[in-house]
């Protein structure tokens, strides 16, 4: 079902709360916004959160002759979206299934789903370096990957498990795009003044560690924290803030020579 796909990028991190989910739904905002088609693959079963941050947990999951029909956020199907969040009641429902389970969905989530034409698909990826991780780089050995934007925060612990991250990707022979830290400083939502309540500056060091690029510092902007839920984009909404030249600066990245 990949192989109507041009690029597909997995969003990682070695780290719980790092506001993966966040960045990767975002991403494929911008990119969408760009008129790009894009599928955005939420394939962390335990903490599935792309449907809340899209606005999308009324919808439900269809089948077709081809597999699945992924949920689209507009009438333009600009995104398309596939979530474990679709087939579960309600918001409270855990996922308490041991590995072999979680490895057979996330192997019909990449082969089972309906994609049609995309231009990029985004997975965003459950923390860390397990059973998930290894089961997507398996079903995704017979198509071309451009590679994976690690998520980080400032903070030493934070860093400490990213550069695990860093070293999976590498001995798995995933290509990294660039690192983007996330969390770094507040920005005021009355003045725009931007406070480091952590440290700083680790996600540029880490990237400069792994030789990779530094994609970009992303600030906590309540402003842009008002948007979960509401399917809106980043780029659109808020033009002129620091998130959005971060997301512009990775949307023309990853789409050079795409």
């Amino acid at each position: 079902m990949l192989d109507k796909v041009k690029h597909i990028i997995l969003v990682l991190s070695g780290k719980g709360g790092v506001g993966k989910s966040t960045v990767s739904t975002q991403l494929a905002l911008a990119l969408a916004e760009a008129d790009h088609k894009v599928g955005l693959l939420d394939i962390d079963l335990c903490g599935p959160s792309v449907p809340f941050l899209l606005g999308l947990e009324d919808q439900d999951v269809h089948q077709c002759d081809e597999g699945w029909v992924p949920v689209y956020t507009s009438a333009e199907k600009k995104l398309a979206v596939m979530s474990i969040g679709f087939l579960l009641k309600n918001r409270s429902d855990a996922v308490i299934w041991r590995g072999p389970k979680k490895t057979a969905m996330i192997k019909q989530f990449l082969d089972d789903v309906n994609w049609d034409e995309l231009d990029y698909l985004i997975i965003d990826t459950p923390p860390g370096t397990s059973d998930e991780h290894i089961t997507v780089m398996e079903c995704l050995k017979t198509v071309n990957t451009d590679g994976a934007i690690i998520v980080t925060t400032p903070q030493e612990m934070a860093l400490e498990d990213v550069r695990k991250e860093v070293t999976f990707c590498k001995k798995t022979g995933i290509n990294i795009l660039g690192i983007v830290e996330n969390m770094s400083g507040f920005v005021c939502p009355n003045c725009s003044e931007c406070t480091n309540i952590f440290s700083s500056g680790g996600g540029e060091s880490l990237a400069e560690l792994a030789k990779v690029p530094h994609l970009g510092t992303l600030p906590i902007d309540p402003r842009v924290g008002e948007l979960a839920g509401t399917g809106k984009a980043c780029v659109k909404e808020l033009p002129n803030c620091t998130t959005t030249e971060v997301l512009q600066k990775i949307v023309r990245t990853i789409t050079v020579g795409g």
